[in-house]
């Protein structure tokens, strides 16, 4: 019989625990075949375009631009590991699907999360230009 474990019930799951930094590191060199110039630029053009789609995101007036700003964002943080950035668009990707308002609280997870994302790469392009 097995036994269950009280602890283990509340941890957090697997996917959580691999998020120590904003962006998954290991994840962005697969992405790019271990080709540390494409890197840093890959780096360099998904901070621009967070950037770009959370101002087009918090300007949207109509239904449509909310989605395309969330789907945007959403795409681009998974292709680069900013797997946390990607869980908060896809959740209000979701409830704007379904109808339901995004409330000021997401919006102000999503950039701080798209805050500590750009200081992250700004941090890995600044070390790694010294």
């Amino acid at each position: 019989m097995a036994r269950r474990f009280p602890a283990l019930d509340r941890a957090a799951p697997v996917p959580l625990l691999r998020r120590s930094r904003p962006i998954d590191l290991v994840h962005l060199a697969k992405q790019c075949l271990g080709d540390a110039a494409l890197e840093h630029e890959v780096l360099r053009l998904f901070d621009t375009t967070i950037k770009t789609y959370l101002t087009r995101l918090l300007a949207a007036e109509a239904p449509d631009q909310v989605l395309f700003a969330l789907h945007t964002i959403k795409g681009a943080a998974v292709g680069v590991g900013a797997f946390t950035i990607a869980d908060l668009a896809k959740g209000m990707e979701a409830d704007a699907r379904a109808g339901v308002s995004i409330n000021p609280e997401q919006i102000d997870d999503l950039k701080m999360a798209v805050e500590e994302v750009s200081v992250f790469v700004s941090d890995v392009l600044d070390k790694d230009s010294q």
